[in-house]
């Protein structure tokens, strides 16, 4: 036995060894080692794992997209965008704060306090959502650590709330019963933050640098002595290729189109605080917000946390994006506000959020929130091509959602307290609808971006799924004429081998229906939900 676990151990360390010679940026391991075991950092040898069944069943999963980013109000990538001048999260920095060379990120931090944050509570009512997994941010594109870091001193324990935020998500999703799930975007911190290397271009500030440039020395005598901006920063090295174009970078997103290359110590430190908080926490599913994994292809990084990930527990789920037919049988593919249109073979999942993925007040004040409708559309259409639906609920800085936010979680809870059976342990019928926007040739842009496409869906477009027992057909909608007509169904339909024994409106009770050569004509009743209907048929 001893014998095949070290066989086990070299073959899995000579595999990385030869695996990492043709990378640019290998990962060496010296201080968190990948566990040995089934799984190898290679494509082919991940291709061995399968997604869990538990998350084939879950369907619906809530997040907690929550940092110091959230302090300002000014929604996402303001740790970015307030060192662009000119920009409106520059100009409400300079307004509230000051000037980024005299009041950087970095001094955003200990603003972070989350007074009000009660994370039982929370997952307690995303459980009622209808949540089957919960996922907590673990850092952000701004590398600051929402946990105890070991590997990086700007961590929400030391600066900002002073708590280990990872681990009260953890306590608070294990007591609920709630697999946990971690994203990590911190990866991209070096090309992120470059326009804090820049200076303002107008302005009595003309020429004065921010402080994206300041080193440990610098801080002598000020409220971060003793920490090194340049392990939140990382921008000692030079700009990418037209850096100072501020939409440059997502061309450069894949390290492709001049990107500044990460040095080796940077993405080691990457991988370090990754598998230190998958040791630690042992979430069952783990995010990047990257093109195929972190780093890939300049580094073998991200296969190496993957293949660490199954070897640890073979049951756990790792998302990319942009991902090929081959890398989709390794990794579970994530689609980010968007879908295709069509049925998908492997499982896979949308991440989307029903505001911007920080904290935003004017989408407060505008009312610019999606409604729970839009979500449970959004959510029935994923479904029924075989994926999962990731919701993102901005928090405020101080760890709660306002009151907008909590009337569409409410309608939210009323909604999958009647209709849940029809979304979870459910699987894709023989098609997934009918109706105009299924029957739309719709693109994906890039990593997604396409919801908009779904936005205006009606009665019209309808959606199936089941269980080995039941059909279930939701409408869009409720239709006008109180008559449904789902044309999928009509008499004699070769995809429907069985006779229809009843027809069941949920919430509500059997329905008076008839199948012709058209379709399934049902009469339903006076709405009984706010959102839509969905139909139990008994096969």
């Amino acid at each position: 036995m001893k014998k095949n676990l070290l066989f086990v151990a070299l073959a899995t360390l000579m595999a990385g060894a030869i695996t990492a010679q043709s990378y640019r940026v290998p990962v060496s391991g010296a201080h968190e080692t990948m566990l040995p075991g089934k799984y190898q950092p290679t494509w082919a040898s991940l291709q061995q794992h399968k997604v869990p069944e538990w998350f084939r069943d879950a369907k619906f999963g809530i997040w907690a997209h929550w940092g110091p980013q959230c302090v300002e109000g000014s929604g996402d990538w303001m740790a970015r965008s307030m060192y662009m001048e000119g920009s409106r999260e520059y100009k409400w920095h300079v307004a509230h704060y000051g000037h980024p060379s005299e009041v950087g990120f970095k001094d955003i931090l200990p603003l972070f306090k989350a007074e009000m944050w009660e994370p039982e509570k929370l997952v307690e009512k995303y459980k009622r959502c209808g949540a089957q997994y919960f996922f907590v941010l673990g850092n952000h594109h701004d590398n600051y650590d929402l946990w105890d870091s070991k590997y990086q001193p700007w961590n929400s324990k030391n600066i900002g709330p002073k708590r280990d935020i990872l681990e009260e998500w953890a306590q608070a999703a294990k007591k609920a019963g709630l697999p946990l799930g971690i994203s990590f975007h911190a990866d991209h911190a070096w090309t992120w933050y470059e326009p804090a290397q820049r200076y303002d271009l107008e302005g009595e500030k003309a020429g004065v640098w921010y402080d994206g440039n300041l080193t440990k020395e610098d801080g002598k005598g000020l409220w971060w002595e003793g920490l090194d901006p340049q392990m939140l920063y990382q921008q000692h090295h030079p700009m990418s290729k037209g850096s100072w174009d501020n939409g440059a970078i997502h061309s450069q997103w894949g390290w492709e189109n001049g990107a500044c290359m990460p040095s080796k110590e940077f993405v080691a430190n990457f991988y370090d605080r990754t598998l230190d908080a998958i040791n630690r926490y042992s979430p069952d599913l783990i995010y990047f917000d990257v093109t195929v994994l972190p780093f890939y292809p300049i580094s073998d990084c991200g296969l190496r946390i993957a293949a660490h990930m199954f070897n640890k527990n073979p049951n756990t789920v790792v998302f990319g994006k942009i991902l090929d037919d081959e890398q989709r049988k390794a990794v579970t593919w994530d689609v980010e506000r968007g879908a295709p249109n069509e049925i998908i073979q492997e499982p896979w999942q949308t991440c989307n959020c029903i505001g911007g993925w920080h904290y935003d007040t004017g989408i407060y004040e505008r009312g610019a929130y999606k409604s729970a409708a839009t979500v449970v559309k959004q959510l029935v259409d994923i479904v029924s091509k075989n994926g999962n639906l990731l919701l993102s609920v901005p928090l405020r800085a101080d760890g709660t959602y306002d009151e907008k936010e909590a009337a569409i979680l409410d309608d939210l809870e009323a909604w999958m307290t009647v209709n849940g059976e029809s979304i979870f342990g459910t699987r894709p019928w023989v098609k997934f609808g009918e109706g105009p926007v299924a029957e739309k040739a719709i693109a994906l842009n890039a990593q997604g971006f396409n919801d908009g496409q779904y936005s205006n869906m009606d009665a019209r477009d309808i959606r199936f799924n089941q269980t080995k027992k039941y059909l279930y057909v939701t409408a869009m909608g409720w239709p006008k004429e109180g008559q449904l007509l789902i044309k999928s169904l009509a008499k004699g339909n070769k995809n429907l081998k069985k006779r229809i024994k009843s027809v069941t409106l949920l919430g509500y009770g059997e329905l008076e229906a008839s199948q012709t050569a058209e379709g399934l004509v049902v009469k339903l009743p006076t709405p009984v939900n706010k959102i839509v209907p969905v139909l139990r048929i008994n096969k």
